[in-house]
């Protein structure tokens, strides 16, 4: 039986309460497609990012397993570079990712992406959930993010 301190039961509370954003999006392609678009570096780097990446500048380094680190890396039209990284938390092939995201501009506001992939109709339903953001600004300034990465990811593994 796990027991908990007080503070650490007010911890986990503080972290369920802090904003998250759910999307959904039924894809044509089959979930092995989805989950190697995520996870193999030369096919990520064709889809991540909002459109105003400046082209042939995303790098991606993914060690996909449990414990594992990435960092991508891209450079905006209007010459600003960003970087995000964290470690992957959970690795359930063709079907499951969670990861810690943070970018490096802002190390301390770690939070926690949940990519589930599941066969739907000779394609794929994925459903993107991103959790404990610091405030509803970042989670709104993710959601338009996460939006526009999503078509760019649908684009890709549907073509």
């Amino acid at each position: 039986m796990a027991i908990k301190s007080a503070n650490q039961s007010a911890a986990d509370a503080g972290l369920a309460a802090r904003p998250s954003l759910t999307l959904t999006r039924r894809l044509r392609a089959r979930p092995e497609k989805v989950y190697a678009a995520w996870t193999e570096p030369e096919n990520l780097v064709q889809w991540f990012g909002p459109g105003q990446v400046k082209p042939g500048t995303t790098q991606a380094e993914l060690d996909v397993r449990v414990g594992g680190r990435y960092r991508i890396k891209f450079t905006g039209t209007n010459g600003e570079y960003h970087e995000v990284g964290g470690v992957y938390r959970e690795v359930v092939p063709n079907e499951r990712l969670v990861f810690s995201w943070a970018w490096h501009s802002t190390p301390e506001r770690e939070s926690e992406v949940t990519v589930s992939i599941k066969p739907d109709a000779g394609g794929t339903l994925l459903t993107f959930h991103h959790a404990q953001f610091v405030d509803e600004t970042a989670r709104d300034n993710h959601q338009r993010g996460w939006t526009e990465f999503l078509g760019n990811l649908a684009q890709y593994v549907d073509a």
